[in-house]
């Protein structure tokens, strides 16, 4: 996509630049006097958030929560998209591999006529606000699943091989998101160099603080249900053997009886009786009740 000018007033120029090539690169190094290392770090699709400052341009890099599903969660970049942000006096450049919601978004809202006279630091900020809400949507809908999850375990008492596995993608999802909030806090902190007012950048800060604790509070409850449901897994399996032990508990004596009478002796007990059939049939029957009547006692 060609650099695009998405905003222009007496107070700023906002340039935006989706998927640059090597040759957008180099055409914004020369003509905005952007550090090349600054420029290929918003290319690299596992670059850590950060903040840096070369001369008159200030760089913030940020990573923007993806709703893109991935079978694989193993880095960042599985669950997040970066956005390069630079500030170059009155003039901002917005540099991103693929589509951005937050771009997105404020292209829509800075037409209106409240932001006639926005400038570049309030453009940053803002996007910096939607960059926080996209993590703060996703632990809503992190939340959501769970809630789902406990419901179908404890309620529903399901006990389905998949549950672990979305308890346990739940999990890897919560770490990554806590990792690059935890990160990011370096480049909102950076946020006071500006000239912006304190209540904006407070506004800001605690934003980062309340999807921060969202998402360890979040950690922290799929790691109780995990142990709970695997705890619930053992018990069930538990409950199982000890039906089997119970049900063996009335076939030992009789198998131990049948096996005796399996042997190849002439001299057994009503072996030649006409009735001892059924009177060997009625002392396992017998001895059966008696364990029954046992257990039952007992509450087994």
């Amino acid at each position: 996509m060609p650099i695009e000018i998405i905003y222009r007033n007496d107070h700023c120029e906002w340039i935006d630049v989706e998927a640059p090539t090597p040759e957008d690169l180099l055409f914004l190094h020369e003509r905005y006097k952007i550090n090349q290392l600054l420029l290929e770090d918003t290319i690299d699709p596992n670059h850590l958030p950060k903040f840096e400052q070369d001369d008159d341009v200030k760089f913030f890099l940020m990573r923007e929560n993806t709703e893109l599903e991935r079978s694989h969660l193993n880095t960042i970049s599985d669950i997040s998209t970066k956005l390069g942000v630079f500030l170059i006096g009155n003039i901002i450049i917005t540099i991103h591999r693929m589509k951005n919601r937050s771009i997105y978004e404020l292209k829509k809202e800075i037409l209106l006529p409240e932001n006639q006279d926005i400038n570049s630091e309030r453009i940053a900020l803002s996007l910096a606000l939607k960059v926080m809400k996209s993590f703060d949507d996703e632990s809503q809908n992190l939340m959501e699943t769970m809630d789902n999850i406990e419901n179908e375990i404890f309620l529903k008492n399901t006990n389905s091989p998949n549950q672990i596995r979305r308890l346990y993608k739940l999990k890897r999802k919560s770490g990554l998101n806590a990792r690059i909030l935890n990160i990011s806090a370096d480049w909102i902190d950076k946020f006071k160099t500006l000239e912006l007012g304190e209540a904006q950048i407070t506004d800001l800060k605690d934003k980062h603080k309340d999807v921060i604790a969202d998402f360890e509070h979040l950690n922290s409850q799929v790691t109780n249900l995990i142990s709970m449901y695997l705890a619930m897994s053992d018990q069930r399996a538990n409950q199982v053997m000890k039906v089997l032990a119970i049900y063996s508990m009335y076939f030992f004596p009789i198998t131990f009886i049948a096996g005796i009478y399996g042997m190849n002796f002439e001299n057994m007990p009503e072996l030649r009786q006409p009735l001892g059939y059924f009177i060997t049939l009625g002392v396992m029957a017998f001895i059966a009740l008696l364990t029954f009547i046992y257990v039952r006692k007992k509450r087994w």
